[in-house]
């Protein structure tokens, strides 16, 4: 059985450079460093096959909007028969300072509405997730606006250098497990 990694984020390029898409950034660098040379339309996300050692990965963007990305992801996790901890979800989260990544096993959505839909879809939250942290919105700036903003100049530099640390933290849980990516990459 294959694992998924699905990345987070809203499809068109009006989302490219902002904060949701994080886990869009970081699927299409784990896409480039595995070599994916062929990404295909597969059950409502962009999907790309590639190897880990000798383990199938599917590289997934859901191409719904965040609230309705958990139709993609359930609709792969069907196809592929992928196991729920066999599926990791990288999004960004604000409860997270900007440049921070962490990795965990399951929990809540904490507001966060692809978490909601995936969560709702797989009718479980015990997936592991990659945390691309972006910090809260300043002042009374509703959350939402906040990760929607497009981002220019040095917050989309500050934004873009975690990009890498997520992917390693990705093919960490890829290559030694999620309790050793957990120990790795939450003790900073």
């Amino acid at each position: 059985m294959p694992r998924l990694v699905v990345g987070l984020g809203n499809p068109g390029p009006e989302y490219e450079n902002t904060r949701h898409n994080a886990g869009f950034l970081v699927v299409d660098l784990l896409g480039d460093n595995l070599r994916a040379s062929y990404w295909k339309d597969e059950a409502g996300s962009l999907a790309a096959r590639v190897k880990v050692g000798d383990v199938d990965v599917v590289l997934a963007k859901p191409l719904a909007f965040m609230n309705l990305s958990g139709r993609g992801v359930s609709k792969l996790v069907d196809a592929y028969e992928v196991a729920i901890e066999d599926v990791i979800v990288v999004h960004d989260d604000i409860d997270l300072a900007p440049g921070t990544v962490r990795v965990k096993r399951g929990g809540g959505h904490g507001g966060h509405n692809g978490l909601r839909s995936i969560s709702e879809m797989l009718g479980s939250d015990s997936y592991p997730r990659v945390r691309v942290g972006v910090g809260r919105p300043p002042g009374r700036m509703d959350a939402a606006d906040y990760v929607l903003q497009p981002l220019r100049g040095a917050a989309l530099e500050e934004f873009e250098a975690q990009i890498p640390v997520a992917a390693q933290c990705v093919m960490h849980v890829l290559e030694h497990g999620l309790d050793s990516a957990m120990q790795e990459f939450n003790a900073s």
